[in-house]
């Protein structure tokens, strides 16, 4: 069963399109048959999407801390929870069961998991595809400031197709299960002025 690893805030977030998404995104991947690994919390949209996945029937891979599972916050319901030393451990682990990658709205650790995997593709560490699902802009700042970053000289263009970006879980799922587009190929966040 191919797995996608959803890193996602600890908290609900500020708007309910977040928690919409992220029930949504839950329920696609179980009747897609796609498995679930992810930070196995059972609060914020972590917790809203694995409660998703497993009413939908689907399967949730939790990778804690001991340090996070001794304050509560592990999900108790997952179809399996692995409890590792450190968050070194939990991400080299979710990274080892994952296929592809996608990162929804959430705070510091939400973006520290999606730029290792990002600087790790850049790097030729994994080929795994990875994605953004951009719910109500949030990461409308983000892509601005990675296109900042290739203007200033700090990326390549090539490096931007290594994210892809959508709105719509279906849609982002579409892209990630696709075969590779070729690195000549920007990504479609782009505007024209930008290429």
């Amino acid at each position: 069963m191919p797995s996608i690893c959803v890193f996602c805030g600890s908290s609900i977030g500020g708007r309910a399109e977040y928690a919409g998404a992220a029930r949504r995104l839950g329920t696609i991947l179980a009747r897609r048959g796609l498995e679930l690994v992810f930070g196995a919390g059972h609060v914020g949209l972590m917790g809203v999407l694995a409660d998703a996945v497993l009413a939908a029937g689907g399967r949730a891979v939790g990778v804690i801390p001991q340090a996070l599972v001794e304050k509560e916050l592990a999900h108790g319901r997952l179809t399996e929870l692995h409890v590792v030393d450190s968050m070194h451990s939990r991400k080299a682990l979710m990274a080892e069961r994952a296929d592809a990658f996608v990162a929804l709205p959430g705070g510091f650790g939400t973006a520290d998991e999606l730029f290792e995997v990002l600087t790790w593709a850049q790097l030729g560490i994994h080929a795994k595809p990875i994605g953004l699902l951009d719910v109500a802009g949030f990461f409308a700042p983000l892509l601005a400031w990675a296109q900042h970053a290739v203007g200033e000289r700090f990326l390549r263009p090539e490096h931007l197709t290594l994210l892809h970006v959508a709105t719509e879980p279906e849609q982002l799922l579409d892209r990630l299960l696709a075969p590779r587009a070729t690195a000549e190929v920007l990504p479609k966040w782009l505007g024209p002025a930008d290429r």
